[in-house]
Formats: structure tokens, C-alpha cells, sequence
């Protein structure tokens, strides 16, 4: 028979005990306490041993949960260093004014939430009051990630503060007039109020991490002094279910991110009901975080349960509270003192006794409203004790209300974030709850008033004082660009006169290009190389001993390639991001350094290297955050094309990307068929991204190339290309140029147009018309069918606006004979972007289905567009405008064997 504690892990017995009898005797006391007092009491004592085990620093495994109160107890507390009863009166006019706006808003239909903010007031006050760091003091402020759905409340403190005018609240949501607030943190839209973009839900919270890891590498790197900035990231529990949201809680202890402190609201509600209906959100969330490292501080109880915490001598409260689904938790809090004594204190007799020994108005108080984030000196004291903490991130999981002081109708109801508006009886109990001087007179007509108690009102000189004290408004984002120096053309010059007999693939040539530019005594520095674990594939471990990769570690470790000339050096000031196998990691870094002009005032220029199958497919949500954030770079999809990846089958082989790619505004989309055409596209987006601005073109943009892994010979640049490179389209050359293999001179004309490794099949293409066919095909390479398509658009804007323009490649197409044949390693949507401005007669060849494994010249065969096919398309168009006999194409057909 098993003793009542059970018997030693086998893996303990595997280490030598100096004295077994000891360790006997330990295991009798844990024995004689089950025995004696229950197994409860034994529970007690080994849980707080191992509470001050982990607080002496023993290298003892933690526990992953802690009994379900307050991290600190209320003796334990800091003075409270504000004006608790001026900052709730300014905390009660933005709770105020925030319901007001959405209901004011309500009756145009555009919506908006108001239960988010009523419930994190206190949250975001405390902070704004005392801790976040403006931009106008030393270094670059404090780094806040607002939980989008609280907007409303971050508004309705910039209306007091008056940076936002009471005409902005009555437009939230209502942008098209120019005048308006966007319904989330939209930089892109607000660009000096919001700095990171926080919805969709999910990316804040991994955003928060790679910025405050990126804080530390432009430290270590010794680019700018980030010692004094923290990240700050708020959340909801529901949010926390999204993957992304701790898809890096590792990374964050791993490195130490002690700069970082998440603020969790836990008000046990998601969008449509509980978070864990039938378990417990915040016990789940704390070993979640505590088993990754993280240092947790839970603020659950407001002061009212202070009383019960102390009649609690058996620990029965505690049990219970630890035990009471989440789900119950809530009907706690809509319902009466019957109730809850019934349900909550009935089970045992020592609750029972408990609750007899207090007031059914107390047991309401606890139960509906007695949170410990609805009070500033809980949250103060959980922020007081994140900062002071060294070595890990914090996480605060603060237990709130969801609509906290809206009234019965919104408090605790699984409906309230669909809740639009509040009625005039609702706005006038909230109204005296809230102790608002706002008389029955201003509700006349229906309208509900907006509250501002005056420029000069106390209330609004202590929100200023405070502010300028911890150095300026908050949020704010604010852009002091300095352009970058253009580097020096040698760098380009290696593309530009191409590579002779010798074979390159762009994937090769582009890295190529970056090694040099990162050597540029100006520019060099502010390279951020991203990749997600396959450098290698992409070439660039000859990077790894001269740039190094980054690790805030340093190199701990003898690598085992250390005697080889590309061995994997990391470095503290390492310029490379290794992430590992995250795209989403990989990304999340590339917008922390592609928006660093702005976080910090220092330009960074990131390049971010994938498989292009798994960079927007899996990815494009952040690809939007970074348009949102108005960030710049270059985002590389390597191995591009549907065929050129031989053997990885139907997953790998992206057909599509720039489909997506095309979807995105900020998005500069190209897809370079020689490595000249890199060297141009590169020179042109670091001269409009950071160089001097140019009048008329939006600086705010981020570049996509799609490069490949098929080695060919690279010609040197044509003349008088350049602007068609930037452009998206050029003739590359003509069938004259196939001098005594070139077709007569009234051949049929054919006009050949490719992107990417595609221009290698229409070059063969034209070859096999010429002398097989007689047929004359001029060959076109397309470098941005994007850029095509969004000229081409701006010239039918400029039309309605009684504006002349012709698009660029109706222009540059007007009189080349023939009809076109376009051709993409992509599915044919991506070339027919610009079917409908073409001229001629235009159709397309492309890659359209599933990819799959085989051979690159098999894989072509199979999709259509390897040489022989192109020319059996160009002979039906030929064939269809009665230039060439309709013969010819069923014997080109039989010839080739297709």
C-alpha cells in the first residue's frame, strides 16, 4: 500500500543521496502532516516551500500556478505616489466621454465598442498617470501597444487633453471626410497619435516581444541607447487564445526581455461569452507564462475581499476561488448576496460559517465589482513591481469587469462588446455614479453631451503636469527622418555588367548585392539581414563570420564549423536576425526594424529573405500591419516560381504570392528576371524609401522581390532600361536581334512578355519561332505586372477627375505589331493584371493548380509554358488572326509532342 504522499519520482532515484536517512525523515514529516492534518495541509507546505525555494534562487523546477489572490497582498502594497481622488475624477470624465462618442456614433450605424475601455480604465490611467514615457524626453519614450477595442477611451483622454476636438469624437469611425478617428490604432491613418497598429487581434502581443528585443539590438549593436524604453503590451484574455499571442513567450525569457511587460485584462469575457467557461482563464494563463520563463504578477481582488481574505483561516475561501469555473464567476456577478451565499458559500461548512460573518452589501460589493484592476493602487503597485523586476518579461493578469460602471445592463453580460449604445436613463445613472457635474438640461433633444470640465480646470493642468513629467502626450508617434546617403555605385556595379559564361541565380545575385551594400561605410551598419532558418538555402552563410548573428548571449559555445571559412559565428552586436522556424518571428522582427525611423528616429533598412511560398500565404496579416505601421524595407520571396523548386512538391511551389502580394497598397511588387534588373529595382527603393523626398511619391512603402534558385547566365544591363525596370515593363530585345537566325523581314509578329525565370523560355521561344516557324517575336520583360496595374489605375482616377494620362504600358506597348503572349512561372491572374490596358490582342501562360515534384523541364511540360508550348500559344493567336496557317499549330503540336 502506497503512503499517503506517494513514493519518490524514479528519475530522483537516480541521483546519489549523500544521506538517505534525511531524506527519510523529510518524507516522514510530509507523511505525519497528511496524516495528521489532511492532505490539503501537506499540499500547503510543500507549495510554500517550493515559494521559497524559487525566491532563495534554487535551481528548483517552479510552480506553475499560485493560489488564485493577488501577487501582492495589500500590506505589501507602495504609497501611492498620486492624487487618487483628482486622477479618478479624470479617469470618470474618459469613461464618460468614451460611451458617449460610441453612442453618438451609433445612430449613423458605424458602431464601436464601448465595455473594452470601461473595463481597462484603470489599467490605462495608472499608466498614463505615472509610468509610460512620452517622446519628448530622453531616448525614445516608452513603446505602447493599446488593445484596439479600448480606443475609444484612448480618444476620449486626448478630447480632455485637447489634442483631439470634439468634432473628431462625433466623426470616430467616419475617416472618408478627412476629419475623422479611425475605429482601431491605425498609424497609417493617425499617424502622430498611434504608433503600432493592434488589430487584427493577436499581433500586438508578438509584435510587443520582437520590439523589445529589437529595442536590445539596436542597444547592443550601439545604433541608439534603448536602456530606458519599455514595451508595453495590452491585452485581452480572449485575445490571448490567438497563437501569435504567445507564439514567442519563449523568446522573451530566452533573452531576458526585461524592457517588456504585457498587461493582461483579464475580465473573463471573450466577443461572444467566457473565456473558459468551464475552467479558469487566469490559472491557465499564469502557467502558460510561468512555464516559459516569464515573471507573473496577478492583481485579481480589489480591497473589499480584504476582509474575507482575513476571516479565512482555514483556506477554504482560497480553494473555492481556485476551484469556481470562470463561467460561474460571472453569474456571481450579475446576481444577489441570496445567491451567491447559497451557491458559493453553501458547499462547506467552513464558507458557511465564513459568510455569516459578513454583510450581504459587502459579499455584493466583492462579487459584482471588487476588482483588483479597477483599483490604482493595486495597479500601480503590479507596474511598480514589473519595472523593478530583472531578468525576465513580466506578465500582469489583472482581473476586471467587462463594462465596469456602465450599468446593470452592460456589467458581466456575455452580449456587452456587441453593445453599441447606452440609453439617456443609462447615461444618467452612469452619470451619478460616476459623480459628473452634468445637469438633466444637457440630455434635451436626446443627445448625449459630451463632458469636458475646461482648459484650465484642475483636472486637466494635473493630466498635463503628469505628462510633461514623464515627457510629453502619450500615445504619439513622432518622425524625425533623416535621409540616408544613396551608396556608392560600386556596389551595384558587379549586377549592372552581368555575370559573362558564369551561372547565377538572382537568389544568388541579390545577396550578392546586399553583402556589398552592407559593407558601405554609411549605409553599411543599417542593414538588418532577417531570415527563418535557411540561410543557407539562400546563400547567405558566407554573411554569418563578418556580419555575425545576432545573440544577446554573445557566442557561449566552440562552434563546430569554427575551423571553416563560413562558420557560424553569433555575436553580441551580430547584424543578422536568425529566428529560427517562425515566418511570424521573421516578420514581426522586420517590422520593428522597418518602422525604427519612427520608434526610435534611427533608420534601419531590413531585408527579410524566405521561401516565398510560406512569406504572405502564411504571413499576410502582418505584411498588412506593416503597411499600417508605415513601415519600409525590402521583403524577399526566394525559390520563387510554381517550377523552379525541383522536387518539393505541391506546398512548397508558390504560384501565387504575388496575387496576394497585389492586394497590399504599401506593397512595390517585383519579380526580376536578371540580376542587373535587382541592382535597379534596389538602387530606385533605397533612393524613394530613404533618400530625399521626392514631391507626389509616397515614401511610405515596402518593396517584394521574388528571386529564384536557377542558376543562368546573367547579360550586362541594355541601355536606356532603367526607368522601364522601375516601371514594370521593357523590350529586352527584338527578333532583328537574332541577326542571321532572325525570321524575314514579313514575318508575322508576335510580341513575347515574361517575368522572372520565364524570361529564359520566351528567349528559347523566340529562337524556335524564328527558325522553325518564321515568325518574329520581339521579347518584353515585365518586371512589375503590380506596378503596371497600379499606374494603369491611377490613370483611370486621373480620368474621372477630367485628367488625360495614358497608362504606362498602353504607352509603352502603342504600335509593336502582333498580338502579346504573356508568360509567368505564376498562375495567369498575375500577368493578366494589365490584360484590359494592353492594345493588342493579349492572352497569357501560366502555372495555375497545384504544384508538384518532378523535374523543372517536366514541371513546365506539365503546366504549359516551357519553350515548345509558348510557341504552340503564339502560333493559335497567329493562327486565330489568320497570319499563319491554322496547320501549323496542330503540327507544332505533333512536333513537340505535346
Amino acid at each position: 500500500m502506497s503512503d499517503p504522499v506517494g513514493k519518490l519520482p524514479s528519475e530522483l532515484d537516480q541521483l546519489p543521496d549523500r544521506d538517505t536517512e534525511e531524506t527519510a525523515e523529510w518524507a516522514a514529516s510530509l507523511d505525519a502532516v497528511a496524516k495528521a492534518a489532511g492532505t490539503r495541509r501537506a499540499e500547503y507546505l510543500l507549495r510554500r516551500t517550493l515559494q521559497h525555494a524559487e525566491s532563495a534562487g534554487l535551481a528548483l523546477p517552479k510552480l506553475l500556478e499560485t493560489d488564485y489572490v493577488n501577487t501582492i497582498p495589500t500590506s505589501a502594497e507602495p504609497d501611492f505616489p498620486g492624487d487618487e481622488e483628482m486622477e479618478a475624477r479624470i479617469t470618470a470624465w474618459n469613461r464618460w466621454n468614451a460611451a458617449a462618442m460610441v453612442t453618438r456614433g451609433s445612430k449613423y450605424g458605424v458602431g464601436g465598442h464601448i465595455a473594452t475601455f470601461a473595463s481597462a480604465a484603470w489599467l490605462y490611467e495608472t499608466g498614463f498617470q505615472h509610468f509610460f514615457r512620452g517622446k519628448e524626453a530622453d531616448g525614445s519614450g516608452d513603446q505602447l501597444y493599446i488593445q484596439g477595442h479600448a480606443s475609444p477611451g484612448i480618444y476620449a483622454r486626448a478630447f480632455l487633453d485637447g489634442r483631439i476636438s470634439e468634432q473628431q469624437l462625433d466623426n470616430f469611425r467616419q475617416e472618408a471626410g478627412g476629419n475623422g478617428l479611425p475605429s482601431y490604432p491605425h498609424p497609417r491613418r493617425l499617424p502622430w497619435l498611434w504608433e503600432f497598429p493592434t488589430v487584427s487581434m493577436g499581433l500586438g502581443p508578438l509584435s510587443a516581444i520582437y520590439q523589445a528585443r529589437f529595442n536590445r539590438y539596436l542597444e547592443n549593436r550601439r545604433i541608439k541607447d534603448t536602456s530606458n524604453s519599455h514595451v508595453w503590451a495590452f491585452l485581452g484574455d480572449g485575445e490571448m487564445d490567438e497563437p501569435e499571442s504567445t507564439a514567442a513567450l519563449a523568446l522573451a525569457a530566452r533573452e531576458r526581455l526585461d524592457n517588456l511587460t504585457f498587461v493582461v485584462n483579464c475580465n473573463l469575457q471573450r466577443l461572444d461569452g467566457p473565456v473558459r467557461a468551464n475552467f479558469r482563464i487566469v490559472q491557465e494563463l499564469e502557467a502558460q507564462f510561468r512555464g516559459a520563463g516569464w515573471n507573473v504578477v496577478k492583481t485579481l481582488w480589489g480591497s473589499a475581499w480584504d476582509e474575507l481574505f482575513r476571516l479565512d483561516t482555514t483556506g477554504a475561501l482560497v480553494r473555492r476561488l481556485r476551484e469556481t469555473p470562470d463561467a460561474q464567476f460571472q453569474t456571481y456577478a450579475t446576481r444577489d448576496a441570496a445567491y451567491i451565499r447559497e451557491h458559493f458559500f453553501g458547499g462547506d461548512p467552513a464558507l458557511v460559517a465564513l459568510g455569516a460573518l459578513v454583510s450581504d452589501a459587502k459579499i455584493a460589493e466583492c462579487f459584482h465589482t471588487s476588482r483588483g484592476g479597477h483599483e490604482p493602487r493595486k495597479v500601480y503597485a503590479a507596474y511598480k513591481a514589473a519595472l523593478e523586476h530583472k531578468g525576465a518579461p513580466t506578465v500582469i493578469l489583472a482581473q476586471t469587469v467587462k463594462g465596469y460602471t456602465l450599468g446593470a445592463g452592460f456589467e458581466s453580460k456575455n452580449a456587452n462588446h456587441q453593445m453599441k449604445k447606452l440609453t439617456i436613463d443609462e447615461f444618467k445613472g452612469m452619470r451619478d455614479l460616476l459623480g459628473l457635474p452634468i445637469p438633466d438640461s444637457a440630455f434635451e433633444g436626446g443627445v448625449v453631451p459630451y463632458g469636458h470640465p475646461g482648459a484650465d480646470s484642475p483636472e486637466v493642468r494635473y493630466l498635463q503636469e503628469r505628462r510633461a513629467a514623464l515627457g510629453g502626450p502619450a500615445p504619439a508617434r513622432r518622425v524625425h527622418q533623416v535621409p540616408l546617403p544613396q551608396p556608392a555605385d560600386k556596389s551595384f556595379a558587379p549586377l549592372l555588367k552581368g555575370s559573362g559564361k558564369q551561372e547565377m541565380a538572382t537568389t544568388m545575385a541579390f545577396v550578392r548585392l546586399v553583402k556589398d551594400l552592407m559593407r558601405d561605410k554609411e549605409t553599411g551598419r543599417r542593414w538588418v539581414p532577417i531570415v527563418p532558418d535557411e540561410a543557407r538555402t539562400f546563400g547567405m552563410e558566407s554573411l554569418f563570420p563578418s556580419a555575425g548573428i545576432y545573440s544577446p548571449l554573445g557566442q557561449t559555445y566552440e562552434p563546430v564549423d569554427r575551423d571553416q571559412l563560413m562558420y557560424y559565428k553569433e555575436a553580441k552586436d551580430g547584424q543578422i536576425l536568425n529566428e529560427g522556424i517562425t515566418e511570424a518571428g521573421a516578420m514581426a522582427d522586420f517590422i520593428a526594424a522597418a518602422t525604427s525611423y519612427a520608434t526610435h528616429g534611427e533608420t534601419m533598412i531590413p531585408f527579410y529573405i524566405f521561401y516565398s511560398m510560406f512569406g504572405w500565404q502564411r504571413t499576410g496579416d502582418q505584411m498588412w500591419q506593416l503597411a499600417d505601421q508605415l513601415g519600409k524595407g525590402f521583403i524577399v520571396g526566394a525559390t520563387a516560381g510554381r517550377t523552379t523548386l525541383t522536387g518539393e512538391g505541391l506546398q512548397h511551389a508558390d504560384g501565387h504570392s504575388h496575387l496576394i502580394a497585389a492586394t497590399n497598397p504599401a506593397s512595390l511588387n517585383y519579380d526580376p528576371a536578371f540580376a542587373y534588373e535587382i541592382a535597379v529595382i534596389v538602387k530606385d527603393g533605397l533612393k524613394r524609401m530613404y533618400g530625399e523626398p521626392t514631391p507626389g511619391v509616397d515614401s511610405n512603402v515596402f518593396y517584394y522581390l521574388t528571386v529564384y534558385n536557377e542558376p543562368k547566365p546573367q547579360p550586362a544591363m541594355p541601355e536606356g532600361v532603367e526607368e522601364g525596370i522601375v516601371k514594370g515593363l521593357y523590350r529586352f530585345n527584338t527578333a532583328a536581334d537574332l541577326g542571321d537566325a532572325a525570321p524575314a523581314a514579313d514575318a508575322p509578329k508576335i510580341q513575347l512578355m515574361a517575368s522572372g525565370t520565364a524570361i529564359h523560355w520566351i528567349l528559347e521561344a523566340q529562337r524556335l519561332l524564328a527558325a522553325e516557324w518564321n515568325v518574329a517575336a520581339d521579347v518584353w520583360s515585365a518586371t512589375s505586372w503590380g506596378e503596371l496595374r497600379r499606374d494603369a489605375l491611377e490613370a483611370d482616377e486621373a480620368l474621372l477627375r477630367g485628367e488625360e494620362r495614358t497608362p504606362y504600358v498602353t504607352r509603352v506597348l502603342e504600335g509593336a505589331p502582333g498580338p502579346v503572349l504573356a508568360v509567368s512561372d505564376w498562375m495567369r491572374q498575375v500577368p493578366d493584371q494589365i490584360s484590359q490596358w494592353v492594345p493588342q490582342d493579349y492572352t497569357s501562360l501560366g502555372t495555375d493548380g497545384f504544384g508538384l515534384s518532378d523535374t523543372r523541364d517536366n514541371a513546365r511540360r506539365h503546366f504549359g509554358v516551357d519553350a515548345q508550348s509558348i510557341v504552340v500559344a503564339a502560333l493559335a493567336q497567329l493562327a486565330r488572326r489568320g497570319e499563319v496557317p491554322a496547320s501549323s499549330v496542330k503540327e507544332a503540336r505533333e512536333r513537340y509532342g505535346l
